[in-house]
């Protein structure tokens, strides 16, 4: 079962240029150092623009570090020609990661039934029509969504959306889930349901990783708690609380000076 490994790892962007002058990279993170084993539950927190989103992609490999390296399984990501790359890294993180981002992804013009379909060709590859049907059963009856084959996106709430979505990002059994902001714009209901269900896949096993900015849902699960400020992380707690780090390290701060 894979760990993740960060070493070192820092990620910039270089701006777009608009005017004469020097032009300073944006950073994405700065100098990660982690190390994520199979079967944890882990809530990334941190304000807007904190790198969250960054770590993310990094830790799927649709980022590539600028500096540092990541290991899956304790193979490194990146190390091979960039033709190969982009051949092969699509379907390795199919297979290893399922995934949701923060805006929707759903194909509209699709039904449910056909959005799940193409995930299932993504991850498994081609296989008979009557196996990827019981797949399809099987994830949507996973997340509480049987019934909404026929249907179309527009058709469902949001809150529903995101269960299809996440029904589609296990649909290839993917030994980690990455997950940024599932719970925005959920009513506190629907927050519930997701992380309850999110609590039953991480006791199967499943590895959830998880941005979020829902502090009160954080400090009521105790999971681990990464936090993250100007791309770096700045806390790493088990069992730990929204804030409890970046508290501490105010303290200290004021208690050092002299």
């Amino acid at each position: 079962m894979p760990t993740i490994e960060l070493e070192n790892v820092s990620k910039f962007y270089k701006p777009k240029r608009r005017r004469k002058g020097p032009v300073h990279n944006i950073m994405g993170v700065e100098e990660v150092d982690l190390t994520i084993h199979q079967g944890e539950f882990i809530f990334l927190v941190g304000s807007s623009g904190a790198g969250k989103s960054t770590l993310l992609r990094l830790i799927t490999g649709e980022e590539r570090p600028s500096e540092g390296r990541v290991y899956i399984d304790h193979k490194e990501q990146g190390r091979m020609e960039l033709g190969r790359i982009l051949k092969l890294s699509r379907n390795r993180a199919a297979v290893m990661f399922g995934k949701i981002w923060q805006d929707p992804t759903l194909i509209r013009k699709k039904t449910i039934e056909e959005n799940l379909a193409i995930a299932s060709r993504i991850a498994i590859g081609r296989e008979k029509s009557a196996m990827v049907n019981i797949r399809i059963q099987k994830v949507l009856g996973l997340v509480g969504m049987k019934g909404v084959e026929k249907k179309y996106p527009v058709e469902l709430s949001i809150g529903e959306c995101r269960r299809v979505e996440l029904a589609r990002a296990l649909i290839g059994s993917p030994p980690v889930l990455i997950l940024d902001e599932i719970t925005a714009n959920l009513d506190d209901d629907c927050i519930w349901d997701t992380l309850h269900l999110l609590n039953d896949i991480n006791r199967r096993g499943t590895t959830v990783i998880m941005a979020t900015h829902d502090s009160q849902y954080v400090n009521i699960l105790r999971r681990r708690v990464i936090s993250m400020a100007g791309g770096r992380v700045i806390g790493d707690v088990q069992k730990g609380k929204y804030g409890d780090v970046l508290e501490r390290e105010r303290r200290e701060l004021v208690f050092s000076k002299p």
